[in-house]
């Protein structure tokens, strides 16, 4: 954790109440946020499961994507947060929509797991291994745009559950491989398991994949307090830049991003650097960007520099035509009509020509 903790407090008489979801996953990382929590300050802690709309939706199979999914793993554990029932909740950050709640703090963003996908494939393979046809689940329309983009011809195939359940399919043989997020197998001790690390280079991962999110009610001065303890400045700059490119990108336009900032060590001392892709559903145009921000000494202005790095990023990809990325296709020349035809389009002089953006 980036701040030195205090001495051990008094254990407190009432555990501090941490909402989760029941997943294995949501538990285990609520779990160490707990552990985290009392290692730092002493007070104890006690885990409180909630069901979601999305754990619900997952169970039923029901197909999670676009902007009517944003938020559903995260309004329950909310909903709980402001009603009192729980005193903390703890999300996975990319499930996190970009605006703000009203009546809550995100208190602390903990030092981050590694960002990247990773593959589950049979026989041991990798992504570049498998044979053209080979069936590979994920239910995000990022890795499915991506991975198309890699020209593999791999078949993806919509897929959710839980890690077991994703990975299952491909022990049963009903799929050749699977693509997950890296952080979520090694919170489960499960790393061993990955056949292949996917390079950045090839697969962005989703703004915030990898890192945590604890927040609390705005009033709440005591855990706001407590939980300062988990906050990362590195991990919480980083992930400020996704997130606001998202942010901004999502106002202009629909289609797959991924982003990944990464604090480095620059000439003349630590900056910023982030990537982002927006891409067509189909992975066949995209627009790709970076850009850096170099960091002044000590970390009180981190979060808003690196969330004005990501809406500036943001801003430069939606006037290189991110937000035009899956237009309907422009049908082609019908017959040419004669030139002095008043149809005929070409003569007239605000006839222009489609700019079209490529991997």
């Amino acid at each position: 954790m980036s701040a030195e903790p205090t001495a051990p407090a008094a254990t407190n008489a009432t555990p501090l109440r941490i909402g989760t979801r029941r997943s294995a996953l949501a538990t285990t990382q609520s779990g160490h946020v707990a552990d985290a929590i009392t290692a730092a300050t002493g007070v104890a802690t006690e885990l409180v499961e909630i069901t979601t709309d999305g754990d619900r939706s997952q169970a039923a199979g029901t197909p999670l994507a676009g902007a009517a999914s944003t938020g559903v793993f995260v309004s329950a554990l909310r909903e709980a947060l402001l009603a009192g029932d729980i005193d903390v909740a703890v999300h996975s950050l990319k499930d996190l929509p970009t605006y703000p709640a009203a009546g809550l703090v995100l208190a602390a963003v903990p030092v981050r797991e590694d960002s990247r996908d990773v593959v589950v494939a049979r026989d041991g393979l990798t992504l570049g291994e498998l044979p053209p046809g080979s069936r590979v689940g994920t239910g995000s329309p990022r890795r499915v745009a991506q991975i198309h983009a890699l020209g593999l011809g791999l078949e993806l195939v919509g897929l959710r559950g839980n890690v077991d359940t994703r990975i299952g399919r491909v022990r049963s043989g009903e799929l050749d491989a699977v693509v997950l997020a890296r952080a979520g197998l090694a919170r489960l001790g499960r790393l061993e398991e990955a056949t292949e690390v996917l390079d950045p280079l090839q697969v962005l991962p989703a703004p915030g994949q990898g890192a945590l999110a604890v927040e609390c009610r705005a009033d709440d001065a005591a855990t706001h307090e407590v939980l300062r303890h988990l906050d990362h400045p590195d991990t919480r700059a980083a992930v400020a830049a996704e997130r606001a490119t998202l942010a901004r990108l999502e106002g202009g336009c629909s289609a797959p991003i991924g982003a990944l900032c990464d604090l480095v060590e620059g000439e003349e001392g630590p900056e910023l650097w982030l990537r982002a892709v927006a891409l067509s559903n189909d992975g066949s145009l995209s627009v790709r960007r970076a850009a850096s921000n170099a960091l002044p000494v000590g970390a009180a202005q981190w979060e808003q520099i690196g969330a004005r790095l990501g809406t500036e990023l943001a801003e430069e990809m939606l006037a290189a035509g991110a937000g035009d990325l899956d237009e309907p296709p422009d049908p082609g020349p019908g017959p040419i009509p004669p030139a002095d035809d008043p149809a005929n389009p070409s003569s007239h002089p605000s006839a222009r020509s489609a700019e079209v953006h490529t991997p």
